[in-house]
């Protein structure tokens, strides 16, 4: 593999899940090991989003969610909490050309509400820009917990039973899924983890439940295109069984 330009193995290009989440993590550390603020690692993931974004799209990727923004991250200090955000204004506003270049679709998953107007606006403009796009499906999560969707998936469902719309005897797995943020989304195939940690950090822990993990130490920042398609050949060499024989 060329190192100036990365390619994937045919059958790597034959094996393409269709949705890979990643836990984009390291931005602070990378600054760290730098000697700068914690808020140039974040300015330079933001690169490697649009590098992965990109290669994700000219590959055939049907989706890609990114764990952007979790409902813990809240309780950062209120001045890092305040320049992700115009970061993320920014970000949204600025990629509409890239994303739209790519055939890209964009959708959000979390507590939206409790992001800044300007975000939520700017969200709703570039949503509503890339509309008519049938490549990727980009999605962010922000502000998002997966304990918290499940709670508030449950607390719907038993709304519904309680008003007698849904018979109990009726919750399914399906019923379930079906109240989550990502109702219409198919699981995650491939989940990355980047800066060696392993944990999942409360994201999709409904949808993760056959998920393939690949962990890289590499981190946040310095994940570009090549890393990401070593991450999509380890995934190729598994064999998913699903709790069958094979």
């Amino acid at each position: 593999m060329s190192a100036n330009v990365p390619q994937l193995s045919p059958q790597a290009r034959a094996l393409l899940p269709a949705h890979v989440a990643i836990i984009m993590d390291g931005n602070g550390r990378w600054a760290k090991q730098r000697n700068l603020p914690r808020v140039e690692g974040h300015r330079h993931g933001a690169e490697s989003v649009r590098a992965v974004v990109r290669a994700a799209g000219e590959i055939g990727i049907k989706y890609l969610t990114l764990y952007a923004f979790s409902v813990e991250n809240w309780n950062r200090p209120k001045e890092e909490v305040d320049t992700l955000m115009k970061y993320l204004a920014r970000y949204l506003k600025q990629e509409v050309a890239e994303l739209n270049k790519y055939n890209v679709r964009l959708e959000a998953v979390g507590q939206i509400y409790r992001l800044p107007e300007f975000v939520q606006e700017q969200l709703k403009q570039t949503r509503a820009a890339l509309a008519r796009n049938h490549g990727l499906t980009l999605i962010l999560a922000l502000s998002y917990g997966a304990r918290t969707e499940i709670v508030e998936a449950v607390r719907s469902i038993a709304a519904k039973a309680s008003q007698g719309a849904l018979d109990p005897a009726e919750i399914n797995e399906q019923v379930i899924a079906q109240h989550l943020y990502t109702k219409g989304i198919p699981d995650p195939d491939l989940l990355i983890r980047t800066s060696g940690e392993m944990r999942v950090s409360n994201f999709l822990l409904w949808q993760i439940s056959y998920t393939e993990f690949v962990v890289t130490p590499t981190l946040w920042p310095d994940f570009r295109k090549p890393q990401f398609f070593d991450a999509l050949e380890e995934y190729t060499r598994r064999h998913r069984r699903f709790g069958g024989v094979g």
